[in-house]
């Protein structure tokens, strides 16, 4: 897309000065450690592309907030109904702790909510955002970016890979174990409940197991749900309806898992006897449901590691980059 019918972006001032974002980056903050050519490169870009700081990159310049964002892109109350949130929360707030920076929580999981943090964030009050729980084609993720923000994103950002870096649990390696686990099990009739389909986590799951099957998959084994615990319980409703003779559920979220329980104990389906459940997450939901949950374990506090360290690089002016976590399988009694 020509320059000409957008804004120009530090990206743009690069390729015109033959230099990296890092070094427009640190020309843009005041410092030192650029060559007095790459400079007068960077200074005749900003002119010849026609290039202006917007207020987030003026804060930058003189002095950074030495704030990051937490930003949940959900409806509020998930925040607090699933576990998964309040765990990466607390693992990226340790993490930054460390570094003595510190972090401030936003939700927009409403337009009005997304136009609010977007004027907040683009004026320069934090320098940085962790997005969780993106869905394709996100509108803030386009503000953010025409204010040329930081993001990295927890989970592969669809529709904007190459543009914002993320870290992720690899989602279709480990829905292909849940599925060859409940497939060796002796389970002939392996259902799922996938989350949305608009997310990475959604989409990837659901190839896992599609991959796991094979020739056996079956479309009406298949029902979606939205990750939260009344999803599920739904869900595994219209899966019974359609299909009773499952004999296995891979669930793609231990607390749709929860609600899917509850439906098959309501239903008077034994678990694991009549029917198999597996999880994934292994949030603190999985070991206190009843039976115990067998789930894939995401490596959270790596994953918030990891999400710290990548946005730190991109707000050094490094190019975003992807890092893909393995899970792993944890057997209980829902098996």
């Amino acid at each position: 897309m020509s320059t000409r019918n957008r804004r120009p972006t530090i990206r743009d001032v690069a390729a015109a000065a033959g230099v990296s974002r890092g070094t427009v980056s640190r020309v843009l903050n005041g410092g030192k450690l650029v060559s007095p050519e790459a400079r007068a490169a960077v200074e005749a870009a900003i002119t010849s592309t026609g290039y202006v700081a917007n207020q987030h990159a003026r804060s930058l310049a003189t002095s950074r907030s030495n704030s990051i964002a937490f930003l949940l892109t959900e409806p509020q109350h998930l925040l607090f109904e699933d576990p998964n949130f309040s765990v990466l929360l607390r693992g990226v707030a340790e993490e930054l702790s460390g570094r003595e920076i510190p972090l401030l929580l936003m939700v927009a999981g409403t337009p009005s909510e997304r136009q609010q943090i977007t004027r907040y964030v683009s004026a320069g009050h934090v320098d940085g955002v962790l997005l969780i729980s993106s869905h394709r084609d996100n509108p803030i993720v386009d503000d953010l970016l025409e204010h040329d923000v930081p993001v990295v994103a927890c989970g592969v950002p669809l529709g904007y890979e190459g543009r914002v870096g993320y870290v992720a649990a690899d989602d279709r390696s480990g829905a292909v174990t849940m599925t060859r686990h409940l497939l060796d099990r002796g389970r002939t009739k392996v259902a799922m409940i996938t989350g949305p389909l608009d997310t990475s986590g959604g989409t990837l799951r659901l190839d896992g197991y599609r991959e796991a099957l094979g020739d056996r998959y079956d479309e009406s084994l298949v029902a979606t749900g939205d990750y939260s615990r009344e999803s599920g319980r739904l869900a595994m409703e219209e899966l019974l309806r359609r299909r009773p003779d499952l004999d296995a559920v891979f669930v793609a979220s231990d607390l749709m898992a929860a609600g899917a329980l509850a439906t098959l104990q309501a239903e008077g389906r034994s678990v694991p006897g009549d029917v198999a459940v597996g999880g994934f997450d292994d949030s603190g939901v999985a070991a206190a449901m009843h039976p115990a949950l067998t789930t894939m374990r995401q490596p959270f506090a790596r994953i918030s590691s990891e999400m710290v360290r990548l946005l730190h690089e991109v707000m050094e002016g490094e190019e975003p980059a992807g890092i893909t976590l393995p899970t792993s399988l944890v057997e209980r009694d829902s098996t």
